[in-house]
This record gives C-alpha cells, sequence and structure tokens, in this order.
C-alpha cells in the first residue's frame, strides 16, 4: 500500500526540525507563515536544508494579498523560481490568477519553463478561482505540476469535504490533490476516511512566548500590538500524532 505523505509548512529551522522529528515526510518553506506565507530568504533555505534531510518545496510569493501580480511582482518571482531551482530545492509552491479569477495560465507557463525540471505545486491561489473544475483543467494542461494545494474553495478543510472529493475525483489520479488550511491531528482521520488523499498539508503551529523579559506595550513592529511578543513555531508533538493517524 502507497503511504500517505503529511507535509508540514515551515517558516524556520526551529519549525523544521520540529517536523523532522514529528514525522513528516516533505517541508513547505516559507517566510510570514501567520500572513498566509511569502517567498523565504534563501540563507533560511540553506539553513533548512543543512539542518534536516526532507524534500524542500518552495513557496514563491511575493507578497501577502491576492494572487493577481503586478509586472514587476511576476519578474521577482520569475527570479525567485530560477535562484531556488539552482539551490537544488525539490519543487516550488506557487500560483497566479487573472483579475477574472481563471488561472494565468501565460505566466503560470513561464513560471513552468523557469523551474526546469523541477516539481510545482499550484498552491491555494486555487481556493480564490471562479470556478474550481475549469481551474483544475487549465492546471493540468499546464504540465509539470504535480499538486494542487486547496482547502476545497472553503474557509478550511472541513467545510471544504464535499468539493474536495469533487475536485479530486476530477484530477483521478492524473495529479495529487493536497487537502490543506485548518489540517490538524484533531480532524485528521475523519478527513482520511472520507478523502483518501495521497499528501495532507499543515502548519501544527503553536504561539510560543517570546524570550524577551523588558516588553514595550505602546510600541507595535506590525499592525497587531498583542503579537508582538508571540512567536509560532511547529509543535512537533502535533506533527506526531497526524503522522500516526496517517499510519
Amino acid at each position: 500500500m502507497k503511504r500517505t505523505k503529511l507535509e508540514v509548512c515551515v517558516d524556520s529551522v526551529e519549525s523544521a526540525l520540529a517536523a523532522s522529528r514529528g514525522g513528516a515526510d516533505r517541508l513547505e518553506l516559507c517566510g510570514c507563515l501567520p500572513m498566509g506565507g511569502t517567498t523565504p530568504e534563501l540563507s533560511l533555505y540553506r539553513a533548512v536544508r543543512h539542518c534536516t534531510d526532507l524534500p524542500v518545496r518552495v513557496l514563491i510569493r511575493p507578497r501577502a494579498g491576492d494572487f493577481c501580480y503586478s509586472a514587476y511582482e511576476f519578474g521577482i518571482m520569475c527570479d525567485a523560481v530560477a535562484l531556488f531551482r539552482e539551490e537544488g530545492a525539490d519543487a516550488v509552491v506557487t500560483g497566479c490568477l487573472t483579475p477574472e479569477g481563471d488561472v494565468d495560465l501565460k505566466r503560470m507557463k513561464r513560471l513552468r519553463e523557469a523551474a526546469g525540471p523541477m516539481d510545482m505545486t499550484f498552491h491555494r491561489a486555487f481556493d480564490m478561482a471562479r470556478d474550481a473544475g475549469q481551474a483544475l483543467r487549465d492546471i493540468e494542461s499546464l504540465g509539470g505540476i504535480s499538486t494542487i494545494l486547496t482547502s476545497g474553495q472553503a474557509p478550511d478543510v472541513e467545510k471544504g469535504i464535499g468539493n474536495l472529493k469533487a475536485i479530486i475525483a476530477g484530477a483521478d489520479g492524473r495529479l495529487d490533490i493536497m487537502p490543506g488550511g485548518g489540517v490538524n491531528s484533531g480532524n485528521l482521520e475523519h478527513l482520511e476516511e472520507e478523502l483518501h488523499a495521497p499528501v495532507y498539508h499543515m502548519s501544527g503551529k503553536m504561539a510560543v512566548s517570546s524570550r524577551m523579559i523588558y516588553r514595550n506595550s505602546a510600541v507595535s513592529m506590525g499592525e497587531d500590538s498583542s503579537s508582538e511578543y508571540r512567536i509560532w513555531r511547529t509543535d512537533e508533538e502535533e506533527v506526531r500524532k497526524a503522522r500516526a493517524i496517517l499510519g
């Protein structure tokens, strides 16, 4: 029987190590995970590669927000894909949409060319597409994209189970549909019973208190001052529980 894989999304060396110890099969590496993830620094990629033996898929997303990019942003994405290809990444994780909500085939072809022999995942931009069936057909037509990461076009995978079943049936094994968005050890058994997906995606993150003793509550480096002294890390035990459920 083919092993069901567990992909863990991480944005630090500490989280990558926790995911590895917990039994993850591969990593999605990003920066700024609390913002939904952005392209990671090259130095972070190199540090994770040095510290773990797990396959690493690198997120290519120049900013938070939508997936309709300016010409400058798209140029940065192409350069990033080529850079991580040269660095030996196992795959890149990316996606572009048109203003009308369709898969941007012209730009995705250019990203696919920049990736060369690297594998590619089309990420949750899929969940923002206007028509899941058409998006699936468009992604498949590109070739060289092995996986779609999706919550079933719903706020989370539990709410998207019905759509996920339809998307998996539509893919019919030609590419992997990877449920992601709210996957955890508490719902994974139910998801597996319903979906029998080949791979699941989770972050398994937990809040860790800052090591800072002195704390200036009047100043914040971001939008939310309450999170200034809270750091998100992958919970090794949560990954271990998820891996055990998948067998």
